[in-house]
């Protein structure tokens, strides 16, 4: 298992510039008074192709050679980081085919073939997802790019932090923590490659659906659990923890907090209707454990990762 560094991150980072939007942090007064923190919001929903996901899938794209590009790129994805490889691989001229689960959101599968992509549809399992991926990639013969178990992936996702810490300079700020959410913790893993350098007295906590919350029970047991198929609004939120980003969970998040779906729906409209702002349920956990927990963050300056924003405006939670 190759664990990726800090000079990965910072070799991601270069090279995929050109490829996506340093995305901008946007603070909140309400939701300042409200939570009885400073949260400062990095906006991964601004990002290309809607999500941070194009991070980490930009540098698995244009990380390959000629000859492995040749063979296009292949991928498991219930949304977002299937339409950011189909976007990094449109940008590169090869093919993408991706394995979607039948119940991702419409929005998240219009995108992937708008970018060129062809997807295969399974069942809402890890199980199916695997399983057909494997004829899948055994037919067309992609490079696998994972959607969060793979040291590129990781080393793009490392940039999003990168970015924030950076941005925090130009508000006369340091960051006492950075909240994300973790599914299977790609984001997380690169936060914790990126802070563990630059930033290693920040602490890092993932947010995480009490319906999905096979990473809280994996960290306070101490080992790996997975759950196959749990049930949850936040889509991007379903998949479970591998062994590389749990070696980067197990190292260095200070603590994983959950939140039920009621609070994450709520969190969701509390952020459209104050910061005017499209953001997914999955990107809602961060607040609505925030809010649910201040006593953990009162008085601190809190980072927020809001990592996408592919809503299916026909089927919004709260109608």
């Amino acid at each position: 298992m190759y664990i990726p560094t800090f000079d990965d991150m910072v070799a991601a980072h270069e090279r995929i510039k050109p490829y996506i939007h340093r995305t901008p942090v946007l603070t909140s007064s309400y939701l300042n008074e409200l939570s009885g923190c400073e949260i400062f919001f990095k906006c991964e929903n601004f990002q290309k192709a809607g999500a941070f996901k194009v991070r980490g899938a930009s540098n698995a794209v244009f990380a390959l050679s000629d000859i492995e590009a040749s063979k296009g790129v292949c991928t498991h994805s219930s949304g977002n980081h299937a339409l950011s490889l189909s976007y990094a691989a449109n940008r590169r001229g090869i093919s993408c085919n991706v394995v979607m689960p039948r119940t991702a959101p419409e929005a998240k599968k219009s995108a992937v073939r708008g970018y060129g992509g062809i997807i295969t549809e399974c069942e809402p399992s890890t199980t199916a997802r695997e399983e057909v991926f494997a004829e899948v990639q055994a037919k067309t013969g992609g490079n696998f790019v994972h959607p969060y178990n793979d040291p590129r992936v990781i080393a793009g996702q490392g940039t999003c932090s990168r970015e924030l810490l950076e941005q925090m300079e130009g508000f006369g700020r340091t960051l006492d923590m950075i909240v994300a959410p973790i599914g299977g913790g790609g984001m997380i893993s690169g936060t914790c490659l990126t802070l563990s350098k630059l930033a290693p007295d920040v602490q890092i906590i993932a947010s995480e659906p009490e319906q999905a919350d096979d990473a809280y029970r994996s960290f306070k047991a101490g080992h790996l659990i997975s759950d196959d198929a749990p049930d949850t609004i936040a889509d991007g939120l379903k998949v479970p923890l591998k062994d590389l980003t749990w070696h980067f969970v197990k190292n260095h998040v200070t603590d994983i907090l959950t939140a039920s779906e009621i609070e994450i729906i709520d969190s969701m409209k509390l952020t459209w209707q104050r910061m005017k702002i499209i953001i997914e349920p999955s990107c809602a956990v961060p607040l609505a454990t925030i809010l649910k927990n201040p006593e953990v963050f009162a008085g601190k300056r809190v980072g927020v990762v809001i990592t996408g924003g592919n809503v299916d405006l026909a089927k919004l939670p709260w109608i």
